[in-house]
């Protein structure tokens, strides 16, 4: 018994490491000393005689091999967390309530009709609706802490399903004095000379946004801080941001301007990952109302008209 605590607990260790990118920030969350975060993963690593983690003055990063081992063993390690949290009993509760989590600010009006139709069908199912950070979305799905994350940036994961339910035109947030202000719309070469800040808890697809920082567009800041801080320098003066059509439209901001973004890249998609595996029957059903929501929005052929 000991053998198998002391495993889950260096599994503990090289998950937070996983999840924070950092040593430091794993032994703040798990309320221990880093020596022994380190100790213990590499007390894992020996025993599984392989290296991990590259570890450098910034943090640590998965290996190649690493990463592969951890998707495998990922989802056995948290089902079986959640197999001893639980205690084997069932939650009829919890079968009864589906968990969303939005990552960022793309997708919210989609989300919105979503579960304004699924309530309508489904009144007997509640919804819990919460903000997650984008790091933290594959841990919170896989250990069920959320049954589905609606986002833009997330890569397809080991054991999680996703898929692209709709698309939203981006906004960016100016400063109601820019020079852009006034323009109807604005596009990424006008936004040349411009800092373009970025949540790091977004979801933002980062790839995206350096290659259109590299073809002639805004320089990218990652900010270590809030949506709502971003906003806050936004309104300072210190740059701009990005969000979709649902937030923009909906939500005035002081001292700001929302304008679309045309031409090429203007569109962000919105996507869903669930897990696989879960059983959960109200889950399936949201998933099904999607579908049919995007197919019911879909244009369909343009009916022939016949001469008489």
């Amino acid at each position: 018994m000991r053998q198998v605590n002391n495993t889950l607990r260096r599994l503990d260790h090289v998950f937070a490491a996983v999840d924070h990118g950092s040593l430091r920030q794993a032994a703040r969350v798990l309320r221990v000393r880093e020596s022994c975060v380190s100790r213990n993963i590499v007390a894992l690593e020996q025993l599984l005689d392989m290296q991990l983690f590259d570890r450098d003055v910034h943090g640590v990063r998965l290996t190649e091999a690493g990463r592969a081992w951890t998707n495998l063993v990922r989802a056995h390690y948290e089902g079986l967390h959640d197999a001893l949290a639980e205690g084997g009993r069932g939650d009829q509760e919890d079968a009864k309530t589906v968990k969303i989590g939005l990552c960022g600010q793309i997708g919210r009006a989609f989300v919105a009709r979503l579960v304004d139709r699924f309530r309508s069908l489904h009144p007997d199912v509640s919804i819990a609706i919460e903000d997650v950070p984008n790091e933290q979305c594959l841990a919170a799905i896989r250990r069920r802490r959320l049954d589905i994350v609606f986002t833009h940036g997330l890569e397809n994961a080991a054991l999680c399903r996703s898929e692209i339910f709709a698309h939203e035109r981006l906004f960016v947030l100016l400063p109601c004095y820019h020079r852009l202000a006034k323009r109807p719309a604005v596009t990424w070469a006008d936004l040349a000379d411009t800092c373009l800040l970025v949540s790091g808890g977004s979801s933002r697809d980062l790839r995206l946004l350096e290659h259109i920082a590299a073809n002639g567009g805004p320089t990218v800041q990652i900010c270590r801080a809030s949506e709502a801080t971003v906003i806050l320098k936004v309104q300072l003066g210190q740059g701009v941001t990005l969000a979709g059509e649902g937030f923009a439209r909906t939500v005035g901001i002081d001292a700001t301007v929302w304008k679309p973004i045309s031409g090429q890249s203007s569109v962000s998609s919105i996507k869903a990952v669930w897990l696989e595996s879960n059983p959960k029957r109200a889950l399936l059903r949201l998933v099904g109302t999607a579908r049919n929501l995007v197919a019911a929005t879909r244009p369909g052929p343009t009916p022939v008209k016949r001469e008489t």
